[in-house]
């Protein structure tokens, strides 16, 4: 007899489903993401906490602010050559092994941070970083197709992206107090502790995703019988529906214009987060300038906080009504308007009032982004579509940065307005799309 579940686990179907279902997702729900959860929340950790530390990093090894943009953005340079051929090694090495080898690479790459003395090293251990990263937030957003079908997708793929919030809720607030504690210790500055200390933690979670991920449905030893063949018989029964409808089962389909789409779609989102991430700190901090790094790690929680209720929300709804491109066109008119606020804000409240608009649109896009391309996109296509969608949009992370930097708020206000017009050019599911859709799910 199998361990009884929690009472008010996920729930992602409605009450008119049978009960077998019920159960299978339920527990596959908590199998899985809570731990990918976990692993996400380090691996945003291990790249935010660079924002955070910016102005003691500049001024220890006298980089401007330019520099500081570039080589933050640097990072994408190493996601965009690597994160193809990542993601079709996972698909064929296995999740497992795949996403362990990732979190090691990366924990070691980013403890190492440490060691930067100036402009080269700092740029040449962010090209690393992106490297030793590549594959892991596209591999996990493929893993996940293995096994939640995709009409339940946006809020699954909602439940695993929360850690992004959460990360940065509990991320500020780490990072304040360990450079505000440790700076100095063993003769180490508080950026350095601060690299050491988030960074390892990655390295261990590394080992133990060997004991915990199981990396198809067929091989979930911890699904009863009964439980694990309806799960493979249901994922099998979509994937080939999926390539009946879409006949996007080739590599090759990842190329055609509706992916390229996506990618100028992602883009926008991906220049305005990254840019946040780069920014919100030394912005608060200008409009704070009494407040020390801790005090200012629990103010820059907010807009996380907000974004956690956006994403929530709006991936629920979005998901009861099977429509994504206006969900996703909705949440960037919301992030371009809390932009707009903060560019024009007359007080520190506003600012932040802005900010928290700003970070719960963008977030609130994502989840519901990426049940669009994995809805159409299947094998081969799925790994090579997604890593592609998520690599080359990325470029926006390279240049989002700077481009705050040299144009200001408004610059970011204007890019997810496009984003919110770019999404509505989104092709939708056609009725018989839908229909054929809900035979799988009465199959």
């Amino acid at each position: 007899m199998t361990a009884p579940l929690p009472a008010s686990p996920p729930n992602f179907v409605n009450e008119d489903d049978d009960e077998l279902r019920r159960r299978v997702m339920r527990r596959v729900a908590w199998r899985l993401i809570p731990f990918l959860g976990l692993l996400y929340v380090f691996n945003i950790i291990d790249r935010a906490n660079l924002g955070f530390v910016k102005d003691a990093l500049q001024a220890d090894l006298g980089m401007s602010p330019d520099v500081f943009s570039l080589g933050y953005g640097l990072f994408y340079f190493g996601y965009l050559l690597f994160e193809v051929p990542s993601n079709l090694l996972l698909r064929n090495v296995g999740a497992r092994r795949w996403i362990a080898r990732i979190m090691i690479s990366w924990g070691i790459v980013s403890a190492g941070t440490l060691l930067v003395t100036g402009t080269t090293s700092f740029y040449l251990v962010r090209i690393l970083l992106g490297v030793a990263e590549a594959g892991f937030f596209p591999g996990i957003i493929l893993y996940l197709t293995y096994w939640f079908p995709a009409r339940e997708r946006a809020k699954v793929v909602s439940l695993f992206m929360m850690a992004i919030a959460v990360a940065n809720i509990f991320g500020n607030p780490l990072s304040g107090a360990i450079m505000h504690l440790m700076g100095g210790v063993s003769d180490l500055k508080g950026w350095q502790w601060l690299f050491l200390l988030e960074g390892l933690p990655s390295v261990l979670l590394g080992f133990a995703v060997l004991f915990c991920l199981t990396d198809r449905p067929s091989e979930a030893r911890w699904l009863t019988p009964e439980e694990r063949d309806w799960l493979v018989n249901r994922m099998q029964k979509e994937e080939q529906r999926r390539r009946e409808i879409h006949g996007a089962d080739r590599l090759a389909a990842m190329f055609n214009g509706r992916v390229w789409l996506l990618i100028c779609l992602y883009f926008t989102v991906a220049v305005g987060t990254n840019a946040g991430s780069a920014h919100f700190p030394s912005l608060l901090q200008k409009q704070y300038q009494d407040l020390n790094k801790l005090e200012l790690g629990f103010l820059l929680a907010l807009p996380h906080i907000a974004a956690l209720i956006g994403m929530t929300l709006l991936s629920i709804h979005s998901d009861r009504t099977g429509e994504r491109r206006g969900h996703v066109a909705f949440a960037a008119l919301v992030a371009a308007a809390g932009w707009a606020l903060a560019a024009t804000a007359s007080s520190p409240l506003l600012t932040l009032v802005g900010f928290c608009l700003a970070q719960m649109g963008m977030m609130s896009m994502l989840p519901v982004f990426w049940a669009i391309p994995t809805a159409f996109l299947s094998g081969v296509a799925a790994a090579g579509g997604v890593a592609l969608i998520n690599s080359v949009a990325n470029i926006g992370g390279i240049l989002g940065a700077s481009i705050l930097n040299q144009f200001g708020l408004w610059s970011m206000a204007g890019i997810l307005l496009l984003g919110a017009g770019l999404a509505m050019f989104v092709r939708p599911e056609t009725r018989a799309m839908k229909q054929q859709a809900e035979e799988v799910d009465r199959e």
